[in-house]
């Protein structure tokens, strides 16, 4: 089979993968434009928050307390383009004190993740992320 960005299959790949890419690179105007002005944001172990207003504060607090990275990404699409999934483990340090979690020391973490998307007119309408936030826990209270 050849990939060539014209299935919609390809083009929602390619989409996941600009978003994580963005990511990376800390590109956080370049994620938005990926999003749908409505976009669904499902917390890991929290309520969903909607909009592109609420992604824009909880990436703030997020570059607010974490640096991360992710790598070894895999993303699966359904043949449609309307569903996607990824899988990636995130390198990160926690460099200040994110509320309700233990105190930041400039420790850091390797753990593995996960997101589920859906796709609407070539943008992110939603993300849902999942991680193990225990073993999160764990490895930052580590001494």
């Amino acid at each position: 089979m050849k990939i060539d960005g014209s299935r919609r299959q390809d083009r929602a790949t390619e989409l996941v993968l600009a978003y994580y890419a963005a990511f990376n690179r800390g590109d956080r105007q370049s994620m938005l434009a990926l999003l749908t002005d409505d976009v669904a944001h499902d917390l890991n172990q929290g309520a969903r928050e909607t909009g592109l207003e609420a992604f824009v504060a909880f990436m703030q607090r997020m570059d607010a307390c974490y640096s991360e990275q992710l790598r070894d990404i895999v993303v699966m699409v359904s043949p449609n383009g309307e569903r996607a999934a990824a899988e990636y483990v995130v390198h990160g340090t926690y460099h200040h004190s994110d509320e309700g979690l233990p105190p930041a020391k400039g420790q850091t973490y390797v753990l593995p993740g996960g997101a589920f998307f859906e796709v609407r007119g070539d943008r992110i309408a939603r993300v849902s992320n999942y991680y193990n936030l225990q073993d999160w826990i764990a490895q930052v209270s580590a001494d």
